[in-house]
């Protein structure tokens, strides 16, 4: 094996999270595709589909992030992680609670929360291996703020979501509803979208290779979409319509503010044309920002339980998942390139990063993913099974090529 630098995280760690997300990514779109006709009616307190929700945003995105962050924070920190073996021990301990979570909470939902527990173990794991990690940080910067607030949200999302399995096994704490909406909304918003915009200020930059841009902006950015995190979620356990309103209303700014200041920095580029990857998680952005914009309408207007199913699909595919997906396959064979040849550069022949990846398989994945998912979303508001069922079956086709393209990095 190459010898490693200070800050280079042995190789098997974040390919060992970034594997069992691509399992779990597949499998959940296939559950989806099985009840699909349970989303269609609005029933979507479904065992399976809380299954599949949770698969997705647990087996695949969390994962995903996981093991992205053992590469990418020694990288944006220049520190090294501060345990390996503790981290193989994590992602044990991490896989294992959330098979054993998506098994029990399909089949025998009563016992749940021993799955979650195991979970939550993992994840606690997880962040005492960040906070031990980032504290070694010398200089603390903007992304510092991010990350740890992220983590912050994690924590706090995994808790309301032992609570939750408690009250469906029978220990009544709080109410349900606001439970619930919290666990998703810091999830979702808290969690993996204060993530991305940290990791964004980094890799947006080092794709594009932007200089000279400010980073004045960030700051305000962290301010208005913490707060709106913060008045949303208030509102949730005090019902107040006004509060929920001014807290999306401040979400969807934060956002259009991260939007501006993406777009500035990728004004700065010297490189001319884009990846088409990484062009892919920009317009993950301009999905992001309409989906807040909606969120902010529905906030408002209240409609029916329907419009809510459609905006959180729509938040976690065209927004959080887009963005993975975009950003892996540039960090994969970036990676595996790193591993492999980066010390036999100058000495031999080695293939170029560019290479490392099949464009012929990619350019028309980037295609089918949103393609397919637009059916999916059109297929709610008409209320076509036959549209969910092909546009889904498209979609789940879609993940099982993009799982193959990233496999297949190996073999380069």
């Amino acid at each position: 094996m190459l010898a490693q630098t200070n800050t280079e995280t042995n190789i098997k760690l974040p390919f060992a999270f970034i594997f069992y997300s691509l399992v779990a990514f597949v499998l959940s779109q296939v559950m989806i595709i099985w009840r699909g006709a349970d989303l269609l009616d609005g029933a979507f307190r479904q065992p399976v589909i809380w299954s599949a929700a949770h698969l997705l945003l647990l087996g695949w995105a969390l994962m995903a992030a996981m093991g992205s962050m053992y590469q990418l924070v020694p990288v944006a920190f220049l520190t090294p992680i501060w345990s390996e073996k503790f981290g193989f021990f994590q992602f044990a301990v991490t896989s294992l609670g959330i098979t054993v979570f998506s098994i029990t909470l399909a089949w025998v939902p009563l016992y749940a929360y021993w799955g979650g527990i195991l979970t939550l173990i993992g994840i606690l794991l997880f962040l005492f291996q960040m906070w031990m990690t980032l504290k070694k940080q010398t200089e603390k910067s903007i992304i510092t703020l991010f990350v740890g607030s992220a983590l912050f949200c994690l924590f706090v999302t995994i808790g309301l979501g032992i609570l939750l399995a408690l009250n469906i096994s029978g220990f009544s704490i709080l109410a349900s509803d606001g439970l619930l909406k919290g666990h998703i909304l810091l999830g979702l918003c808290g969690w993996f979208t204060l993530l991305i915009f940290g990791f964004s200020y980094k890799m947006a930059p080092m794709f594009s290779l932007a200089h000279g841009f400010q980073m004045e902006l960030s700051r305000t950015v962290f301010g208005v979409y913490t707060a709106g995190l913060i008045l949303s979620f208030v509102s949730l356990f005090n019902t107040s319509h006004l509060l929920l309103s001014l807290g999306f209303l401040l979400l969807f700014v934060g956002f259009l503010l991260f939007s501006i200041h993406m777009r500035q920095v990728i004004q700065k580029r010297v490189k001319k044309k884009l990846d088409r990857p990484f062009v892919f998680s920009l317009i993950a952005i301009g999905f992001g920002l309409v989906i807040h914009l909606l969120a902010f309408i529905y906030a408002i207007a209240q409609p029916t339980p329907l419009a809510f199913i459609v905006l959180a699909c729509a938040y976690i595919i065209g927004w959080i998942v887009f963005s993975l997906i975009g950003y892996l396959i540039k960090i994969v064979p970036f990676l595996w390139w790193t591993h492999r040849y980066s010390q036999q550069v100058g000495k031999e022949n080695v293939p170029a990063l560019k290479d490392m990846m099949d464009d012929r398989l990619i350019h028309p994945l980037l295609i089918i993913l949103p393609v397919s998912f637009a059916g999916v979303i059109i297929s709610f508001p008409i209320h076509s099974q036959s549209l969910f069922w092909t546009s889904q079956t498209i979609f789940t086709a879609g993940s099982v090529l993009f799982c193959y393209i990233i496999i297949m990095v190996l073999k380069k």
